[in-house]
């Protein structure tokens, strides 16, 4: 059976997580500790980055989301989540990209953010990402057009984390409702963090950003 090691609180993780419940693929879900057993020998061989998500699938091993997310799709094609037209394709494409590199990047800033000026020039950072998304969209339910596809996978939960951080979204209408409709699938429920869920997940990726500021620090003053 196919394994998904994970952790419930990564958002990179939950693409995957939702992606099995969505096509309805049996897994063995195993959860990495990332307080520290993501260094281990163990999972180091399964991963020398020490990131999840990862799947096993018999002799096949799968590392990054959205590799995962292609494999999966041409592994177990029923039901699709992928389009077949080339327009849409690179339409897919697109969505899943502008998220990975124009808004993900943006969230350590929301988090770290101490006072509402630096909270709002982060939100305005995204504006061009939201604005982009709501184009996208146009009048149809999903960007795959009246069916879910794995654009809306990737953009969703990193919209739908947005959208809990506190980022309004309201400005964009398309976005918003299509935000909304992804929230009610139960794919999705089962997957949301908790209110507490998400404070520990803030705390844990301050935590890290900060670690990794003072180890940049320390090599600078090494260096000088």
């Amino acid at each position: 059976m196919l394994k998904f090691y994970y952790h419930p609180l990564s958002p990179i993780a939950r693409r995957v997580w939702i992606a099995l419940l969505e096509k309805d693929i049996p897994f063995e879900p195993v959860v990495v500790d990332l307080r520290g057993e993501q260094m281990k020998p163990e999972f180091l061989a399964i991963n020398p980055f020490h990131r999840v998500p990862v799947i096993t699938d018999g002799q096949t091993r799968v590392i990054e989301s959205l590799a995962i997310l292609d494999y999966l799709e041409a592994r177990y094609p029923t039901p699709s989540l992928r389009p077949s037209e080339a327009e849409a394709i690179a339409k897919m494409r697109m969505v899943q990209m502008v998220v990975t590199n124009e808004l993900t990047t943006k969230f350590p800033t929301i988090v770290l953010a101490q006072t509402e000026s630096e909270y709002a020039a982060a939100a305005e950072q995204c504006r061009t990402a939201w604005q982009f998304l709501d184009r996208q969209l146009g009048d149809c339910e999903y960007f795959g057009g009246a069916t879910i596809d794995l654009a809306d996978i990737v953009a969703g939960t990193t919209v739908r984390l947005g959208v809990r951080l506190g980022l309004s979204v309201a400005s964009q209408p398309n976005v918003d409702r299509w935000q909304q409709r992804l929230a009610a699938r139960s794919a999705w429920q089962a997957c949301a963090p908790s209110d507490n869920d998400l404070a520990t997940w803030r705390r844990w990726v301050k935590l890290r950003i900060q670690r990794h500021q003072q180890r940049q620090r320390r090599q600078l003053g090494r260096a000088s």
